[in-house]
């Protein structure tokens, strides 16, 4: 029995020394930047998650602890800065204009996250990208830098392709989930990328949501819509297990 307990007892302590939580900073430029950075083992598949203009924040987490309920590591990118969390609009527009006109910065920034999850111990080898409205057009961005990722999946994201860019160097299946009804992001953007990504032969996949508004899938907001959340984060469970070895 005592041998049984001690076993045990080592087992949960094995289990609990692999699991990690916590904000991770790193610097770029002279300024700080603080990601955010859980999961269940250091094996675990990671998922990049980038946030939406309002800066990373409890949605982000939120989002993140429900992939290491199904098993996978979860490192949200941050784009604005440690402690950087705007309130009005204009916060907000001033934050994602600044890096929509400046692309080199952007890229900068999303590789330096990169490289801070990469230092941490995260599974960088075995991993996809996430990002929703500002965040999914920052992760296709990343997808046109090149970025080692197995996956791109953009929630309601800006989707047109900048002057002087393309996919040509993309590595991973890019997935888009779209609101039909997204009066920001419209459906010729939608079917501009469609085209695009079969010319250059990206593999990728694009749904789109009927009634679904930009923002679908914040919670406690008025353009939530609840059937077209769970539809899209259904496909992102699937296209996971489809990806990433576990």
């Amino acid at each position: 029995m005592k041998k049984f307990l001690v076993a045990t007892i080592m087992l949960c302590l094995a289990t609990w020394g692999f699991a990690k939580e916590g904000f991770v900073s790193y610097v770029v430029d002279g300024k700080t930047y603080e990601g955010y950075y859980t999961t269940p083992s250091d094996e675990a598949p990671l998922v990049f998650i980038i946030h939406d203009w309002d800066g990373l924040n409890e949605y982000e987490m939120t989002r993140a602890k429900m992939l290491n309920d199904l098993g996978y590591g979860a490192f949200a990118i941050d784009l604005f800065g440690k402690g950087v969390k705007p309130a009005t609009i204009d916060e907000k527009k001033a934050l994602t204009n600044a890096l929509y006109n400046d692309r080199m910065k952007m890229k900068k920034l999303l590789d330096a996250s990169y490289q801070a999850a990469k230092k941490e111990g995260a599974n960088v080898g075995n991993a996809i990208g996430i990002g929703y409205c500002f965040g999914g057009a920052a992760l296709l961005e990343m997808a046109r830098m090149g970025a080692p990722l197995k996956g791109f999946v953009s929630f309601h994201g800006g989707l047109a392709t900048p002057a002087g860019e393309d996919y040509k160097q993309t590595k991973g299946f890019v997935l888009i989930l779209h609101g039909s009804a997204d009066a920001s992001v419209s459906l010729d953007e939608f079917t501009g990328l469609a085209k695009e990504l079969e010319a250059t032969g990206i593999k990728h996949e694009m749904i789109s949501y009927s009634g679904a508004p930009h923002a679908f899938t914040v919670f406690g907001t008025d353009r939530y819509q609840e059937i077209a959340d769970k539809k899209s984060w259904r496909r992102l469970v699937e296209f996971l297990d489809e990806t990433l070895s576990k």
